[in-house]
Order: C-alpha cells, then sequence, then structure tokens
C-alpha cells in the first residue's frame, strides 16, 4: 500500500501534498492490471506510449516492482517486427483495437527502460529488456526518411506511412538518446542509431517542411524542447513565439487552435519543457493552474471546456494525464532518474551527417 512516506519528494507547494501524491500514486496502481498492462482508465484501451509514461511515474513514485511488471508486458507482447500495435482493448493484448503500428509509440520503450534502470540501478533488468529495445529501435529506423525524419506509422496492412509528425519524430528523438545510452552500458555500440539520432535532430531543427503542419497543436510547439532537439536560444525563441497562442493563465494550455479546452497532459508535458530549459518558476505556476483538473480519488480529468457550457472535457480520469503530472513534478523536486531522462544532460546526442555539420 502506498503511504506518504515514500512520496514525500513528490511535494509541491500548490500542486501536491504528500498525501495527495500518495493517494494519485495508489489510483494508478488501482487502474493496473495483474498483468502489468496500465490502460488509460478501466475498460478502456491501452496504447504502448501512455502505459510507459504511467509506468515511469510509478518508478519516480518508488514502486518500482509494478513499473517492472508494465515493462514485461511489454516485453511479452511485442510484435515479431519489434512493434506494438497501436492500442488494446483495456490492455488486453488478445484484444487489439487498432492494429496500425506507430512510430513513436513503439520507440518509448527506451526512454521508460532507461528511466527504470536510473531508478533502481537493476542491470540484470536492463539485460532482460534489450532485446525489446533492440528491435523496437530497429523497427523504427526502419520508416526513417532520407531526410532524417520517420515516418507516422505502418498501416495494419503492413503500409509505410512515409508522413512524419513533429511531436512524435521529437519523442522519437528522445527515445533514441535514451536508447544509445542503453546500448553504451551494455557496451553495444550502435553507430548506425547514432547517425539515425544525428539525422533527425537536424531535420527537426532546421527542415520543418519535412513535417505535416499540425502548428495548432500544442504539442508540435513544445515537444522539439521537451524531446531535447532544440535547446538554448532557440528552445527560448520557439516557447516565447507562441506563448500567449496556447497558454490560458489560471487554466493550463490548450490543446488544439481554436477550441476553447486546456488539457492536463499538454500542460504537464509543458511544465517539463520548461523545466528542462531552467525556467523553473513558470514550470510550477503552469501545474498549479490545473489543479481544478484534479478529481476526489487522485486522478485528473483530461481536460476542460473554458468558455460556454463549462465543463470537464472528455469525461476521462486517465492514468496518462497523472502520469504526466507525477513525473512534471519529480522532475521540479529533483527526482534523479527524471531528471537525467528528460534534462538530458548526459545521453548521447548522436551524429549529423557529413552534409549538415
Amino acid at each position: 500500500m502506498t503511504v506518504p512516506e515514500q512520496t514525500e519528494h513528490l511535494v509541491l507547494p500548490g500542486v501536491l501534498t504528500a498525501e495527495q501524491a500518495a493517494e494519485t500514486v495508489a489510483a494508478l496502481l488501482a487502474v493496473q492490471r495483474e498483468d502489468g498492462a496500465l490502460p488509460w482508465f478501466r475498460g478502456h484501451h491501452l496504447d504502448p506510449w501512455d502505459h510507459t509514461e504511467a509506468a515511469m511515474a510509478l518508478d519516480a513514485a518508488g514502486e518500482h516492482a509494478a513499473a517492472e511488471r508494465a515493462y514485461d508486458w511489454l516485453a511479452r507482447h511485442q510484435n515479431e517486427d519489434g512493434s506494438w500495435y497501436a492500442a488494446y482493448h483495456d490492455g488486453d493484448a488478445d484484444r487489439p483495437t487498432d492494429r496500425s503500428l506507430e512510430t513513436n509509440f513503439c520507440a518509448y520503450v527506451a526512454v521508460g527502460v532507461w528511466h527504470h534502470y536510473l531508478a533502481t540501478g537493476d542491470d540484470a533488468f536492463v539485460d532482460r529488456m534489450w532485446p525489446t529495445v533492440y528491435a523496437a529501435v530497429e523497427f523504427v529506423l526502419r520508416l526513417q526518411r532520407p531526410g532524417g525524419q520517420i515516418g507516422w506509422k505502418r498501416e495494419a496492412d503492413g503500409t509505410p506511412v512515409d508522413d512524419a509528425l513533429l511531436t512524435g519524430c521529437s519523442s522519437i528523438h528522445q527515445a533514441l538518446r535514451c536508447a544509445l545510452a542503453i546500448a553504451e552500458r551494455r557496451e553495444e555500440p550502435q553507430p548506425d542509431w547514432e547517425l539515425a539520432t544525428g539525422a533527425l535532430s537536424h531535420a527537426i531543427r532546421k527542415h520543418p517542411e519535412r513535417f505535416l503542419d499540425k502548428s495548432r497543436y500544442s504539442m508540435d510547439w513544445y515537444y522539439p524542447v521537451l524531446g531535447g532537439a532544440l535547446t538554448g536560444t532557440a528552445a527560448k525563441e520557439r516557447m516565447e513565439e507562441s506563448w500567449d497562442r496556447f497558454v490560458v493563465p489560471g487554466l493550463g494550455v490548450r490543446c488544439v487552435l481554436p477550441n476553447p479546452w486546456v488539457t492536463g497532459g499538454e500542460s504537464c508535458e509543458l511544465a517539463l519543457a520548461l523545466w528542462v530549459m531552467g525556467e523553473s518558476d513558470r514550470a510550477l505556476e503552469i501545474l498549479q493552474s490545473i489543479q481544478h483538473l484534479r478529481a476526489e480519488g487522485g486522478m485528473y480529468w483530461t481536460g476542460y471546456v473554458f468558455e460556454g457550457d463549462r465543463a470537464f472535457w472528455p469525461q476521462e480520469l486517465t492514468t496518462w494525464t497523472a502520469g504526466s503530472l507525477l513525473l512534471a513534478v519529480a522532475a521540479l523536486g529533483g527526482h534523479e532518474a527524471t531528471t537525467e531522462v528528460f534534462g538530458g544532460e548526459h545521453l548521447p546526442r548522436g551524429l549529423e551527417p557529413d552534409c549538415c555539420r
């Protein structure tokens, strides 16, 4: 049973007390199936990215055994080509509801595995998960285009979709750096992965035309920073450029323009991106602004419509929303594994192609 003493490091003024943090962690554990699966909520679907995000939150809260069960679920149910399906009903591996194979969903396992290792120091876990991470990365990189960007997915019939998404590729960029860190830990260099990471980074930083235009979505705004491709002055300029378009003071971050709703997940991810940039004060303000989304029992509503008939929408209490909040709080609170994975200071950078240096 989770108790406040286990989550004292997740205390953040105006965001979480120790008791609230323990309640949120207990709520996440209550959703997890016995086989380790972490669906959005019981009766809804599981997708591999959000499953991993929730597992990382459990590690940040010290629930390492539960997180390990989540990664074991991924290892047991990986497809032969290194992928996972985009959705499974209630986390039941025998009931996929979307058989497309999304590259950023598949890559994210590397972030989770490296985070778990940093949280636990468990070399045996890394050794056990290495074949899973290796196969997932190889699947993803088979969809990399000559310009460095990575195609969005394979359709259920195996047809590759060459169109690339900036948000997805930024997430993949972080995942490739974590995969390279795992390879270094195992003393198994992956020079092809280094080149792929460098080419992807170059595409994100220098070639916006190589990605579908999704600039209406807040994730496309902050994810190049959160994923570690944009840093320093370029990151700050990007944030300032669209701050007033997406941030609703006192309520959180819009999901998509011009729709009048804020979402908890995007708000917490923006807070993480701000922390990455060294702007902890603004990150804290964002996290404080979304406490109206906290529900009885410790979970968080996915979003809130702030014009017209104001209401929580969609009316879902999702594991990934709670997970993203716990990770953002953990980063601001100095949790070592979380700061290493999202701060990226010690993650390999990758090698840009000769033509781009």
